[in-house]
């Protein structure tokens, strides 16, 4: 048994068995043009459906780019905040204080500078969970 059907207890479905003629009617080179056509039908219909997500995915898309002592909201998880921000509460909220931007490490990642008491907290965030003030 291969392991593709030790796996998924049937048949893998090559492209040889896509073809409506019968295994004994293809011989030599049509199968090979065959299988090739059924590959490249296959590889445009997925470029076509990346393209159609990378379109959807960039209208959402936005550069964001901070300075150097713009003051920032620091977004957290729920159940985080209850554990290294000390907020609980089902209405809490989802940004936390305004906080200081004192370096840009990358163009994706800040540091920021925190109180005393969230010392403990690693201080370099991604863009994405930051908030402008505005």
């Amino acid at each position: 048994m291969v392991p593709f059907e030790a796996l998924y207890r049937r048949k893998c479905r090559t492209p040889l068995y896509w073809s409506k003629h019968s295994e004994s009617m293809l011989v030599g080179t049509d199968l090979i043009c065959e299988t090739e056509d059924k590959v490249h039908i296959i590889r445009d219909c997925l470029k076509a459906a990346f393209d159609r997500q990378k379109l959807y995915a960039d209208l959402k898309k936005k550069d964001i780019e901070y300075v150097v002592g713009d003051r920032v909201f620091l977004k957290v998880s729920p159940w985080r905040k209850v554990l290294r921000f000390a907020r609980k509460g089902k209405l809490s909220l989802r940004f936390i204080k305004p906080y200081e931007i004192i370096e840009r490490i990358d163009p994706i990642a800040y540091r920021l500078d925190f109180p005393s008491e969230l010392e403990k907290i690693h201080n370099v965030f991604h863009v994405s969970m930051l908030r402008w003030i505005d």
